[in-house]
């Protein structure tokens, strides 16, 4: 399977679409390329190649990158979101986890802060739709 997914990655739109992915996580986390690049031993140049959808990375750097972006090498060779991670928003996952450290009371207060954002969110959502049928 590993071997088939290389195999795809020999065209030109899914190199750059593994680039776009790539771009896309690093941006997420607010990283320089040259900071993903020493994080898995690689020169700028070469991290910049597989950015950039010139080069795809031989299959241990590809599982290095897999675990700095806390994601899996499905999602990175075919932009295939698994149920293991359901959290795309890799600062929002990184959030979560350090949560998940603090104390009862504060995780219980985030809760509540973030169940409040989302009943904000689904209320506008909802009266926006309510102004759209209103206009047709």
């Amino acid at each position: 399977m590993f071997d088939l997914m290389i195999g795809l990655m020999q065209n030109e739109e899914h190199r750059r679409a593994f680039g776009k992915r790539l771009k896309e996580l690093r941006n997420q986390r607010r990283w320089t390329q040259k900071e993903v690049a020493a994080r898995i031993g690689l020169q700028l140049s070469q991290f910049n190649k597989y950015e950039s959808g010139m080069h795809v990375p031989p299959a241990d750097k590809l599982l290095q990158l897999a675990e700095v972006f806390v994601t899996t090498t499905d999602y990175l060779l075919m932009g295939t979101v698994s149920d293991a991670v359901p959290i795309s928003n890799v600062r929002l996952l990184e959030r979560f986890q350090a949560l998940a450290q603090c104390q009862q009371e504060d995780q219980d207060a985030a809760i509540r802060l973030i169940d409040a954002l989302i009943f904000r969110h689904r209320m506008e959502s909802a009266a926006q739709a309510t102004d759209k049928e209103r206009h047709v």
